[in-house]
């Protein structure tokens, strides 16, 4: 018997990543500053963030996926011991069914079987556990570089700021418009001084 046990914790990891990564750049395809209240510009100012880069630069990003990187591996430890007894069992079986006889292979053969559909069905049900709890940080994650832009370009008197990366909605604009740089910047120190900030309140209590 053969047990194929695909690894879904990491698949989970990789789906959480490109779901991402697509939500921002469809998000931001294009961000509108109509606030009445901006000042007029004679000129319309414009640029431009790489979704796929910002998202691989962005420290909280990368932080998010290696905290679930390490669930996976951390809760995957214990099912991944007992597939590794399945395997030795199976192995043994296929030395033990002659000797015990026709009877005892097809008992052991139908228990080794239902343990095989078991095993399928908890790397599943891990894997969709992780994508249930990193769900939730995901969206918050988006909705915040969202916001963080839409600020970023009111601030900074933008009249348009577009997304391209995966699903690019600019098909060519000159390297000077670009500021992915400049937002990645700015996200990473936002996040750095909250993360400051949270160590400060924790070692106060």
């Amino acid at each position: 018997m053969k047990l194929e046990i695909q690894n879904h914790q990491k698949e989970a990891i990789k789906n959480m990543s490109k779901k991402l990564l697509l939500f921002v750049a469809i998000s931001f395809s294009v961000v509108a500053c109509n606030d009445k209240t901006a000042p007029e510009v004679k000129e319309m100012k414009t640029a431009y963030v790489d979704t796929s880069e910002l998202m691989k630069e962005y420290i909280e990003a990368k932080d998010l996926e290696a905290k679930y990187k390490a669930q996976s591996e951390e809760k995957g430890r214990q099912l991944e011991a007992e597939i590794n007894r399945f395997k030795q069992d199976a192995a043994n079986f296929q030395s033990q069914a002659q000797a015990n006889g026709q009877e005892w292979a097809q008992k052991r053969g139908a228990e080794l079987q239902k343990r095989e559909q078991q095993l399928g069905y908890a790397q599943q049900a891990l894997a969709q556990q992780l994508q249930q709890e990193s769900g939730k940080e995901m969206d918050s994650l988006v909705s915040g570089v969202k916001k963080f832009i839409k600020d970023y370009g009111k601030k900074n008197g933008y009249a348009y700021i577009y997304g391209t990366g995966d699903a690019a909605s600019v098909l060519y604009a000159e390297d000077k418009y670009d500021i992915t740089k400049e937002i990645i910047k700015a996200l990473n120190d936002k996040y750095k001084a909250s993360e400051k900030s949270e160590k400060k309140d924790e070692e106060k209590k």
